[in-house]
């Protein structure tokens, strides 16, 4: 039965594009999945990541929060620079490249959260990343939105933090609350939440797509291949950068997900508020939720195929995965009480 659970949530990338294709389709399928129902979905899936965590993971990661330092500046310099430079190469028009510099300054998204723990990650560092640079968003958003595309998109800052707080914390404390004083509870409902959670992200997605289907329709292959590349170069630089500063394959692949994952449902809201003349800015944020989903879930079935292998005693706060020896890190690494060797 397990496994036919965890057979069945490998497949996220199948479940979004199946759910994506027929939102193109038919929209009204969907399109009924907005609003408070999204918030209620994003919240459910928080609080199943949440029964998988304790407190002292959450101690592990504020003690050396080098890590999340790391997280931070590749999420907020790598995303927003890799946005503009493919809006310029593709030469998109001024709305979508817009939009695409937009998608690219938003925060990690709760669905990283959803991949790190699919891909058997680090997920309390995972939650903490999204949290941090959620709040950060609050200034950065928009001053790098303005940096970068010309004009300035103002913010809901009391709005973005309750979102934060209604959507991120309350739900993982809730789930750690869970885990500490009913694990009979967490036994029972835990072979389930990968699924769960993979279901609630693909439905919105298609929702998202399903609100924006004829602009969808109309962007052309040129800006799906945009939007891939910026999200392929997200991943990619993420896990490069973090390897570079010397972290182990678990914290690597967690700062790679948290950076090629931005809160699209964000950046749709922002474009759609601060952009109400040009409509077209909302298209890549729309379509950046079903790529990164896509990258991201595609990467989550391979690394949870291929689990760091530790080779060292981490319960006395010193391993490594099957990594080479790599020099000191510019960070002080934290994963699970590993340092690679330096």
């Amino acid at each position: 039965m397990r496994r036919g659970l965890d057979l069945l949530a490998n497949a996220f990338p199948l479940w979004v594009l199946a759910a994506c294709g027929l939102a193109l389709v038919e929209p009204a399928l969907f399109t009924w999945f907005r609003g408070p129902a999204i918030v209620a979905a994003l919240a459910v899936i928080m609080l199943g990541m949440g029964i998988t965590l304790s407190v002292d993971d959450f101690v592990r990661v504020a003690a050396r929060p080098g890590m999340v330092a790391a997280g931070f500046v590749a999420q907020f310099t790598i995303m927003p620079l890799a946005g503009w430079l493919v809006a310029a190469t593709f030469g998109l028009s001024p709305p979508l490249a817009a939009g695409l510099i937009l998608v690219a300054c938003c925060p990690g998204g709760t669905a990283s959260n959803v991949v790190t723990y699919i891909a058997r990650a680090d997920v309390a560092l995972s939650v903490v990343m999204t949290a941090c640079s959620t709040l950060a968003a609050v200034a950065l958003t928009p001053l790098l939105t303005k940096l970068l595309a010309g004009r300035f998109v103002e913010v809901d800052a009391l709005g973005l933090f309750l979102s934060t707080v209604q959507v991120v914390v309350l739900p993982v404390a809730a789930g750690v609350a869970v885990n500490r004083f009913l694990p009979r509870v967490v036994r029972a409902v835990l072979p389930a939440a990968p699924l769960v959670s993979v279901l609630a992200i693909a439905l919105v997605c298609a929702s998202i797509i399903g609100q924006n289907a004829d602009a969808v329709r109309s962007s052309g292959p040129t800006l799906l291949a945009a939007v891939f590349l910026l999200h392929g170069l997200g991943f990619g630089l993420g896990h490069l950068f973090a390897r570079l500063c010397g972290y182990d394959r678990t914290v690597s692949r967690t700062i790679s997900i948290e950076v090629g994952m931005q809160n699209s449902g964000l950046g749709v809201v922002l474009a759609q508020r601060h952009f109400p003349a040009e409509p077209l800015v909302a298209v890549p944020c729309a379509i950046s939720s079903v790529v990164h989903s896509l990258i991201g879930s595609g990467l989550a079935g391979w690394w949870r195929l291929r689990p760091a292998r530790k080779l060292w005693n981490t319960s006395a706060g010193t391993g490594c995965d099957d990594s080479r020896p790599r020099k000191p890190p510019a960070f002080p690494p934290v994963g699970h009480g590993e340092k690679d060797p330096g």
